[in-house]
């Protein structure tokens, strides 16, 4: 693998530059074509008008997809859309459905979401063929970010059959269940516990269609993914490329001919620092361009003033143009290749440990992916404690915004997994 300290510095050094450039105030240059991922922003803001009014703005000024993120979602922050269906409607009047990428956000309740919106859904009208969505329902993600669930996960599996039928009968296009890592990876995981991580989500998704008795070669297209990039360009390159082989292995063991799936990619909380703004927007670019060689489907980055508070609309505007200034950029991946095959084989060996546990559910409340991915995360402790140069940051500007407390309702709990930053740090919401 050629990785040299020089070829390193490049790479910093470009990102750096393109880190410089986006923070200017001048307009970007177009590009020679579109972006081949959905530029997608995320929408966490509790002020419904607000929200609406950042909306408009981002599909005005280029973005081609929206993440809606409610209050109590692993990856809100203490902030996110108000839970309720009202709000749900009210943020997709007048949202262009049928000419952009739509996702839900995991979150503890993605399957009343998921009835709302196909209840939103059946008012307008809108062909369901032309839609782009995903509806963010994965339990293990929700379990290992919150660490509750509010029903048995005996109940959890009983259940879910029921509600897959229901989806497959309205005919609902898109994502359905997805397996989410970024709480894994905000969390300091490795790459190969990421991977092991999503395979065993998708794992128990599968058997859960075949629960609900729907054919597994119409199912499992409805089967997505979520990954955390950090500032490892070719790191997160080689996972994303991994993830399509193993889930086509995964596939392949279940005796099914493998399918194409949807892959989003979120740049991570943990190259996001207090202190060195610019910074953040160059570990972002990285990020950035790793998911989009990697051929992830769509991608939301998250403004890097997100560790002082809810992003103000010129961290937004920033997030968003940094995708289009990475659209342009190419870069040599050299060594790519012999990493994928090194995450293939270390995923599938975590997927397998993961599965001798019991599964995903089952291991995340005996606590055995958080006691490996505690050990990788003090590690990586370790090495950012070495990489702390930065000047203080001077009063970042943030939106007015109360975080609220993480619930703690629930009859099953687990050991929370909480989100990294840069200087090694954890993020934590308080519980209420």
């Amino acid at each position: 693998m050629t990785d040299t300290a020089a070829d390193r510095h490049g790479q910093d050094n470009r990102w750096k530059a393109i880190a410089e450039q986006v923070l200017g105030d001048g307009a970007i240059a177009p590009s020679s074509g579109e972006p081949r991922w959905a530029i997608c922003q995320r929408i966490d803001d509790p002020d419904v008008e607000r929200a609406r009014a950042q909306i408009a703005d981002d599909l005005a000024q280029g973005a081609t997809g929206l993440a809606l993120v409610f209050d109590g979602a692993p990856n809100a922050f203490g902030y996110g859309l108000p839970g309720t269906p009202q709000a749900l409607g009210r943020i997709l009047e007048d949202v262009p459905l049928d000419r952009i990428y739509l996702r839900l956000d995991v979150h503890p309740a993605s399957r009343a979401m998921a009835d709302w919106l196909v209840g939103s859904l059946g008012k307008g009208n809108i062909d369901p063929s032309r839609l782009n969505l995903s509806f963010g329902i994965d339990p293990a993600a929700t379990f290992a970010g919150t660490g509750r669930l509010r029903m048995t996960i005996e109940a959890l599996q009983a259940s879910m059959p029921q509600s897959l039928a229901y989806f497959f009968a309205m005919d609902v296009p898109g994502i359905l269940l997805e397996a989410d890592g970024r709480v894994l990876h905000n969390s300091g995981a490795t790459e190969a516990q990421e991977l092991g991580a999503m395979l065993a989500s998708a794992a128990a998704h599968l058997r859960l269609f075949q629960e609900a008795r729907q054919a597994l070669v119409y199912a499992a297209p409805h089967i997505g993914f979520a990954v955390g990039v950090d500032d490892d360009a070719l790191a997160s390159t080689a996972k994303i490329r991994a993830l399509r082989l193993l889930w086509a292995r995964l596939q392949e063991s279940f005796s099914i001919s493998p399918t194409p799936t949807e892959i989003h990619a979120e740049t991570s909380m943990r190259i996001v620092g207090r202190q060195d703004l610019s910074g953040n927007v160059a570990r972002n670019a990285a990020a950035v361009f790793g998911a989009a060689a990697g051929g992830a489907d769509s991608i939301a980055v998250l403004p890097h003033t997100i560790a002082h508070g809810l992003p103000e609309g010129n961290a937004r505007r920033i997030a968003r143009n940094l995708q289009m200034l990475v659209a342009q950029e190419q870069a040599d991946l050299s060594g790519v290749d012999e990493l994928v095959e090194d995450f293939c084989q270390q995923g599938w060996a975590e997927f397998q440990r993961i599965e001798q546990e019991g599964g995903i559910l089952p291991s995340l409340k005996a606590g055995h992916i958080q006691n490996r991915v505690k050990t990788a995360a003090s590690q990586r402790r370790t090495v950012s404690a070495t990489q702390q140069n930065a000047d203080a940051a001077a009063s970042v500007p943030t939106l007015a915004a109360v975080r609220h407390p993480a619930p703690t309702d629930g009859v099953v709990f687990c050991e929370a997994l909480h989100p990294l930053f840069f200087d090694g740090s954890v993020e934590t919401v308080a519980q209420e």
